[in-house]
C-alpha cells in the first residue's frame, strides 16, 4: 500500500556525527530554508535515497526513518527535479539516446518526459473510451472533464510563454511549440523555460494521484513572477501532490505559503 504523503522526516545524523534531524511536515507544501552549507540539499537527497531503496525493495541502516500516512503505508510515488541545467558531459548518457538535439540534463529530462506525454495522451484517451462505453449517465460530462486537465495545461503554459511569442501546437502527439510562424522543440526553449516545462509536465502526468514531488531551488532560471506562481500552479494541476523543496528565493512564498517555511535550525534535535 502507497502513502498519501509523508508525515515527518527522521534523520539520525546528518553528517560528520552532527545533527539529528526531526521534521514534521504539512501535506502539502514545505518548503526548507537556511543558509548554504547548512544541510538543505543533504536532507533532501538522503531522504531520496532512502526512498530508492524502498523502491528497490533494499533495507538499509541509513539512519532515515520516515512516517507516512496513512501510517500502515510501506512506500510512497514521487519524482524528483533536478533544476541545473549542466552540459551532458557523459558519453554514456548520450549514447542511451539518438536525439542529436540533446545537449544538457535539462534537455535529457525532457527526452524522458516527451515519452511520458505520450503515455499520458494513451492513458487519457483509453479512459474515456472507457466512459463512452459504460453505462455511467455522466459519462459523458466526466470524458468532458477528462479532456479539459489537458487542455488546462496547456492553457497555463500558454500564458506562461506568452512574453516570448510561444505557444503549444495542439494538433501535435509530442510537444513542439509555435513561436513566430516557426515550429520549436522544447530543446531551443530557454533553461527557465526549460525547467518550468519540466515541472508542469511531470506534475501534470501524475494524474493527480498522491505523489511526493522533491525540489532542490527550482527558482533557478525562473523569473520572479514564474517563482511567485509556482507553487498555486503545482496544487492547481495536481490537488494531492505534497511538495518538498528547498529555496534561497522568497518570491516563492510571497503567494501566502510563509507559514510552510521551516528553517534547518528549527528541525535540529539539540
Amino acid at each position: 500500500m502507497n502513502a498519501q504523503y509523508i508525515e515527518r522526516i527522521e534523520i539520525d545524523t546528518l553528517w560528520n556525527g552532527h545533527k539529528h534531524i526531526r521534521w514534521d511536515l504539512h501535506p502539502d507544501i514545505n518548503i526548507l530554508s537556511g543558509v548554504n552549507g547548512v544541510g538543505k540539499s543533504t536532507i533532501l537527497n538522503r531522504v531520496i535515497m532512502h526512498l530508492l531503496e524502498i523502491d528497490k525493495m533494499e533495507r538499509k541502516n541509513d539512519g532515515v526513518h520516515l512516517t507516512f500516512f496513512p501510517p500502515e503505508a510501506k512506500s510512497i510515488d514521487f519524482d524528483v527535479i533536478r533544476s541545473f541545467d549542466r552540459p551532458m558531459l557523459s558519453s554514456e548518457l548520450l549514447n542511451k539516446v539518438t536525439d542529436a538535439q540533446l545537449q544538457t540534463e535539462l534537455d535529457l529530462q525532457l527526452y524522458h518526459l516527451q515519452r511520458k506525454w505520450l503515455d499520458y495522451q494513451v492513458n487519457l484517451s483509453n479512459r474515456m473510451v472507457e466512459l463512452f462505453t459504460s453505462q455511467d449517465p455522466n459519462a459523458t460530462e466526466k470524458v468532458q472533464q477528462l479532456a479539459k486537465e489537458k487542455t488546462h495545461f496547456q492553457d497555463i503554459v500558454d500564458e506562461l510563454f506568452s512574453e516570448t511569442g510561444k505557444t503549444i501546437k495542439r494538433n501535435c502527439n509530442e510537444i513542439f511549440f509555435d513561436s513566430y510562424g516557426e515550429t520549436i522543440p522544447p530543446y531551443k526553449l530557454s533553461s527557465g523555460e526549460k525547467q518550468m516545462l519540466i515541472i508542469l509536465l511531470t506534475v501534470l502526468i501524475q494524474n493527480k494521484r498522491p505523489c511526493v514531488l522533491f525540489m532542490d531551488e527550482p527558482e533557478v532560471s525562473l523569473h520572479v513572477e514564474w517563482q511567485q506562481r509556482l507553487l498555486d500552479i503545482l496544487t492547481d494541476l495536481n490537488p494531492n501532490i505534497q511538495v518538498i523543496l528547498t529555496t534561497h528565493s522568497p518570491a516563492v512564498i510571497m503567494n501566502g505559503w510563509s507559514d510552510n517555511v521551516t528553517d534547518v535550525d528549527d528541525i535540529e534535535v539539540k
